[in-house]
């Protein structure tokens, strides 16, 4: 039969396996570090992977496919909680999107030391999904990965009260506007600030984040600040 169903461009796929997680079904899963479809009848066409795959490498297209079977589908779940069988989406766990809840400290810090402040997982541009729950109502920061390291209150005086995204424009391949022109478009960011080194190559980072800002046609209040190789505030 002809239906909706899903389709994955794996040349777009960043094996993050979000889509591999939000699928209930068990329909996708994840081969050779990249998302497949494992079974046309597991796949429901609702597309709750969609929203989550954080490349734009799911799409619904329709062609000639099994019908989906939701007694299989159950049996599968069934089968699967007897056993105790739990299959992470990927080889990389780490990458599944959370929120994370702090209560305040009862008491003083280990001398020496500082809590995080970091509310969300994951933190890379590329890792994070566009439509994350924590991205409603935020101010968004958008820091390039190495200012954590030269700036030593970042915490404190960066990542606290936001949610927090890093990228190296000169690393990663690809721009990174696209991504973050969707999750400004789609999710009420309240503000964004963007944290960039001193060095001619973090411009990237500062030009991807204004020109999703412009892209969005959205207008809330954005900074851009600059830290030096010896961890000073320039401007």
């Amino acid at each position: 039969m002809v239906r909706r169903i899903i389709q994955i461009n794996e040349e777009k796929c960043n094996g993050c396996g979000l889509c591999a997680a939000a699928c209930h079904e068990g329909a996708i899963g994840m081969v050779e570090g990249k998302a497949k479809l494992l079974r046309d009848d597991y796949c429901d066409g609702l597309g709750d992977c969609l929203p989550t795959c954080p490349t734009g490498a799911i799409t619904f297209v329709e062609r000639e496919a099994a019908a989906y079977d939701e007694a299989a589908v159950l049996a599968s779940k069934k089968k699967k909680a007897q056993t105790g069988e739990k299959i992470l989406p990927c080889g990389c766990p780490g990458s599944q999107s959370k929120e994370i809840k702090r209560a305040e400290p009862c008491a003083a810090p280990m001398a020496g030391t500082q809590p995080s402040e970091l509310r969300q997982w994951p933190v890379q541009i590329k890792l994070a999904p566009v439509n994350a729950p924590y991205f409603e109502g935020a101010n968004l920061l958008v820091a390039a990965d190495c200012t954590a390291y030269a700036y030593g209150s970042f915490h404190q005086d960066f990542i606290r009260g936001k949610v927090t995204l890093i990228g190296c424009p000169k690393l990663d391949e690809g721009d990174y506007s696209e991504k973050l022109t969707e999750i400004i478009s789609r999710n009420n960011i309240k503000s964004l600030t963007v944290v960039r080194m001193e060095v001619p190559c973090c411009g990237g980072i500062e030009h991807a984040a204004v020109t999703a800002l412009k892209n969005s046609g959205k207008f809330i209040p954005w900074q851009v600040v600059t830290i030096s190789t010896d961890g000073r505030i320039l401007d």
